[in-house]
């Protein structure tokens, strides 16, 4: 059966752990407190105004939250950070909000993910920061978000990911001190990864994984966070006559995309769309292949996704994501945008949206086309992390087609943006969805060993994911109680 936690597992790991903490002076923040940072203590908020948004200070994981100040020191709490973007920039009326995971510490809302993996196991007694070390396996910004968090808990990072991800991850992840693995190929050689963890659980016995594509941890926190968010986002933009038409995820750890399940808890007919890459077509085709929109890793469905919840496939060229790119970031692209018609400040905004962002923008496009949405009709989609995280594939651009100009902006936002057309996408029936959840057998049970019977109830009992989903409400009690122990509370 699939495990749901209750309880303490080992009292005697918990109580070392909460020694270890007490000693530290690390406090951990509720999913209630990063959903709503009204509810963090006034001393930590005073704290707080001190201390920048990626330091490595452990007050800072109370910044795990989408409603960070946008400033990059000294900000405290406020709405959801989000733009919205206009018919002048996409081709259509219907409005998209795209939530902005720049302004969480490391730059990616990764953060959130990771903190709903390790906080879990460290309050039931199951992982004792003075011995394990956790292990984040990933395409790129999870282990960053792993080893963040990580370093913030006192604990020791083991980060994997692909040899061919950008120079920036590999930088950052070394600076902060986690012990980097590089595995062989792309962004899409997931395989590769999870053979590096089987090779650690058979050699490394105090290293614990926490893969972002089987820990209900990561979807719990986007359920529970990112979902809130979505849904004060789309408030503050819904005029009196709108509705939420769609939310737009890709895929990748199928974390981020489960923010889709709270959402059609408070919107039924909304559609729940996700993207991946037309290189890598594995909902859409059952297909493989390699591609450049980092943060998306694929050729496997996640365990965690509740395939049951997902409406549309789309799958996003990664060369419109490349050329869109540079669209949004050269000064030549940002001096066409805004001479056609585009906002300034928003054009201004543009590099907040990372690759993986603008492959979600073209999907929220193609669904809009595909449903004839109007403009009482309203999408969101996610930009997992921003532009600041591609510079290195910025100066390759360069370097492989040359200096950017007014024109090649105006060929980019006509061709890849302006002319996204609905195709390459597919509606979902009843069989399409359990043709897509009966792919998790072969990653998942002939190569990850994990049981027939839970896949099948992963699909046939109605009542595991609410149950799956409710476990925040749980981990909060065992949060509260865990730093009341502490005393650091007092």
């Amino acid at each position: 059966m699939i495990p749901i936690t209750r309880n303490v597992v080992d009292e005697k790991v918990l109580e070392k752990a909460i020694g270890h903490y007490r000693e530290k002076g690390i406090i951990l923040p509720t999913f209630a407190q990063m959903q709503n940072p009204d509810l963090i203590p006034g001393r930590i908020k005073d704290k707080l105004k001190n201390i920048g948004l990626w330091d490595l200070h452990p007050l800072n994981l109370f910044r795990i939250t989408w409603k960070n100040e946008p400033k990059a020191s000294g900000g405290l709490f406020g709405a959801p950070n989000f733009i919205v973007l206009p018919r002048s920039l996409t081709g259509i009326d219907t409005p998209i909000i795209v939530m902005l995971g720049k302004w969480f510490p490391t730059g990616a809302h990764k953060v959130g993910a990771a903190y709903g993996c390790l906080a879990p196991r460290i309050i039931t007694g199951g992982f004792d920061p003075t011995y394990h070390k956790a292990v984040w396996p990933s395409t790129g910004n999870y282990c960053r978000g792993g080893a963040f968090d990580s370093y913030l808990m006192d604990v020791t990072a083991v980060a994997i990911l692909p040899e061919e991800m950008s120079r920036e991850r590999f930088a950052w992840l070394r600076e902060i001190g986690a012990e980097v693995i590089a595995t062989p190929g792309c962004e899409s050689n997931v395989k590769e990864i999870y053979d590096k963890c089987w090779e650690i659980k058979r050699t490394r016995k105090d290293c614990m994984i926490f893969n972002q594509f089987e820990e209900f941890g990561n979807s719990c926190w986007h359920y529970e966070v990112t979902g809130n968010a979505i849904e004060e986002a789309y408030r503050m933009v819904a005029g009196k006559d709108a509705h939420l038409a769609a939310y737009i995820s890709a895929t990748g750890s199928a974390g981020t995309i489960a923010a889709g399940d709270y959402l059609r808890t408070k919107f039924p007919h909304m559609k729940v769309v996700a993207s991946e890459a037309l290189q890598c077509p594995t909902l859409l085709q059952n297909g493989f292949g390699g591609h450049r929109i980092e943060g998306i890793g694929d050729k496997h469905v996640p365990w965690i996704h509740n395939v049951r919840n997902t409406d549309v496939v789309t799958a996003i060229d990664d060369e419109d994501c490349m050329r869109l790119l540079r669209l949004f970031n050269e000064k030549e692209g940002q001096e066409y945008l805004a001479a056609n018609g585009v906002d300034k400040e928003l054009v201004s905004m543009l590099d907040t949206i990372g690759i993986s962002g603008i492959g979600n923008i073209l999907s929220a496009i193609k669904t809009a086309k595909h449903f004839e949405f109007t403009g009482e009709d309203v999408m969101v989609t996610i930009a997992t992390d921003s532009a600041e995280m591609y510079g290195s594939r910025l100066e390759e651009l360069t370097a492989e087609r040359g200096s950017y100009s007014l024109l090649q902006a105006a060929r980019d936002h006509e061709k890849c943006m302006l002319g996204t057309a609905p195709s390459t996408m597919k509606e979902l029936g009843y069989n399409d969805r359990k043709a897509i959840h009966n792919l998790k057998y072969f990653t998942w049970i002939e190569q990850q060993g994990k049981d027939v019977e839970d896949l099948r109830q992963l699909w046939d009992d109605r009542r595991i994911w609410p149950q799956i989903f409710s476990q925040p409400a749980r981990w909060d009690e065992l949060i509260n109680e865990f730093n009341e122990r502490t005393g650091l509370l007092v």
